[in-house]
This record gives structure tokens, sequence and C-alpha cells, in this order.
């Protein structure tokens, strides 16, 4: 009799602690190589008067210089300097000692998303940028293999290698990336325009489309299918900085906060996501600052190329806004903070990262 009692009690136990979180739905959201330091002060001074790298300098200071960089980063995210900062957390800000890195060593895409994705580092496998599928397991991938959650998986992005990253063949997740199409049965009138216009509008780069589209059939293919765990990787702040172009950048930056804040909306005022969706943006690698001209560029031969930022928002953040305390994170955190989040007992064949314990309410 004691036996069952105790046997009952341990049921009781754990399905306390499976249903602790009121999030049922996770956004994991990358800016590509968007730095803390525009992140916390806005534009940088250095550059945006520049002329090396901006042509309309009036333009720009018009639009996001101001005297103060608390202001310049909210005329700049002002998504993210109002409501994250008001309802969530934004960790990374190295002028309190608050630091977010890398643990892999090579400081540049493959390698971060593989790391943010899967909770760890492979630096003797994941080395390059190669279009080679990854040979270790996502949160995404095994994710979408537990009870409820089988084809309520799916990924977005601009670069055309994510498709190899997330192991789209093996792991079965569909994976927008790059220059595809909406497919399928039962396209939206907005994917079948979507699909005209991404043939008809040429991208700066070979491998990278222009942000709107990633944003965009992101955006159809949730109202479609309701999925609860999406990844959407917007890429154009990396390649306009690997450009040059500051002006570009800053107003990538820009238009990417205003993509994150309209699908926020949109997501609480639907009710099968309503106070049940977090949100967690980051990036895959920082850019270097002096000499000035490594702004443009990372890896680790760049200085900063490692130090990264990661925000979040949702029912079970305590909105703690800015963390001004001393403090170090890491990449490796992300996919053990979202398992936490959706109760999801996530294990890999390599040891992962811990979650961060602040973001979720105890």
């Amino acid at each position: 009799m004691k036996i069952r009692i105790a046997f009952l009690l341990l049921i009781i136990t754990t399905l306390g602690v499976q249903a602790q979180t009121k999030t049922e739905n996770v956004f994991i959201i990358t800016l590509d190589g968007y730095r803390w330091q525009e992140l916390y002060t806005g534009a940088d001074p250095a550059l945006i008067k520049n002329e090396k790298y901006v042509n309309d300098q009036e333009n720009l200071a018009g639009l996001f210089w101001r005297e103060d960089p608390i202001k310049r980063r909210e005329v700049l995210m002002p998504f993210f300097w109002s409501t994250i900062a008001k309802q969530g957390q934004l960790y990374g800000n190295r002028a309190f000692d608050n630091k977010v890195n890398c643990t892999n060593n090579m400081w540049f895409s493959y390698p971060g998303y593989n790391e943010i994705l899967t909770g760890f580092s492979d630096d003797s496998r994941i080395n390059s940028n190669d279009k080679i599928d990854n040979p270790n397991t996502t949160l995404l991938e095994f994710v979408n293999k537990q009870p409820g959650y089988k084809g309520k998986v799916a990924a977005f992005g601009s670069w055309d290698v994510f498709p190899f990253i997330i192991n789209e063949k093996r792991s079965g997740i569909p994976v927008n990336a790059g220059f595809e199409s909406a497919a399928g049965p039962g396209l939206s009138d907005k994917e079948v325009i979507l699909n005209e216009l991404q043939k008809e509008i040429p991208s700066p780069w070979g491998g990278v489309r222009l942000d709107a589209f990633t944003h965009h059939y992101a955006m159809e293919y949730v109202k479609k299918n309701e999925p609860k765990l999406v990844y959407i990787a917007y890429g154009e702040t990396d390649d306009f900085a690997h450009g040059g172009d500051y002006s570009a950048y800053l107003k990538s930056a820009y238009r990417t906060d205003q993509f994150i804040e309209k699908l926020w909306n949109w997501v609480q005022s639907n009710e099968k996501y309503k106070d049940k969706t977090t949100f967690l943006i980051t990036t895959d690698h920082g850019r270097g600052t002096e000499p000035l001209d490594t702004w443009r560029s990372h890896g680790n031969k760049v200085k900063g190329g490692g130090e990264i930022w990661f925000t979040i928002i949702g029912p079970d953040t305590p909105a703690k806004g800015e963390i001004k305390k001393a403090g170090q994170y890491y990449q490796n955190q992300v996919a053990a903070t979202v398992a936490a989040l959706l109760n999801v007992p996530y294990t890999n064949e390599n040891k992962i990262g811990k979650k961060v314990d602040e973001m979720i309410e105890k």
C-alpha cells in the first residue's frame, strides 16, 4: 500500500513539474551578426557619420542619431526598448559586465547556429559554412519527435544553408530558406504573391534572400498551421555589414525590430498563442570594433567576434528589463532554456548548456 501511495505521489509531483510553465509555444529568432553595441547604445558614432560606410549621412542621422545613447537605441530598436524592456529581459550589455559569449571558437554562422539549436559547440565537425548536413540533432528535431509536437515544428531563414544546419532531410522539419518558395496545397493568396515577387526581385547576395520574404513566409505558415516551435532566422544585418554599408545595416536592424513587433502583436491577438508564447531572440556571432573597419568582420581572429546577446519575452519570464548586473552567459544555454519553457526533457549525445534560470519564473 505504501508503495502505491509513493508511486501516486511521484506521478503527481512529475505532473506538477511538467505543468509549471505557461508557455506552450516558442519562437526562436535570430538576427545574423547583429552587434551588442548597436542593441545597447544605438548607432555607432564612429560609423554613422563616416563617409566610408554611409552615403546618406544627413538622412541616416535624422533617422537614428541622438546624442544620448539611450535615445539612440530606442529609435533604432523601438520594440526591443518599449515592449521587451518593460515585459521581458535583455542580456549582454558589457557596460554592466553582463556578458554573453559563444562557446564555439569559430565565431561565424554555421557554428553559431549549431550551438544555438543543439546546445553545444562542435568545433571538430562544424568549422565551416559549407552546405553539409549537420551530424548533430538540434532541439527542433528532438522536439518534433515528442508527443504532441510532431508536425508542429518549422523553420524559416534568409540564408540558404539552414536546410543543412537543421538537417531537413533527416529531421523531417519543414525549412523554408534561401530562395525557396512556399509549397504544397492550399497556398494563401499572399504566399502566391510572395512566390512571384521572390523570383522577380533580385537579392543583393547569392545565397541570402531579403528578410521581408523570410518574415512573411513565416507569418503565413504560422497563421495556417499553428506550429508550437518556430525558428526564424533573419540575415540582412550580417550581409550589409560585410559589404560595409552601415546605413543599410541600421535600416535592416530597425526593420527587423518592426517585423518582430508585428509578429508579437499578432501572437497576442490570437487565442492559440496569446499569453502562451515566448520569444527568445539572439544572434549567431558578434563583430569587431577596433580597428574600426573590423565592424564588417567576425571570426576568431576578430576581437569581439564571440560577444553576443540575447533577449526574451513571454508569460514565464519575470519583467526585469535590461540586466544591469555582472554575469556570464553562453550561447549554448538557449536550447535548454527553450526546452524548459516547453517542459520537454531535452538531452543530446553531447553535454548541453544549462538553462538560464533567471529567464523562467520559479
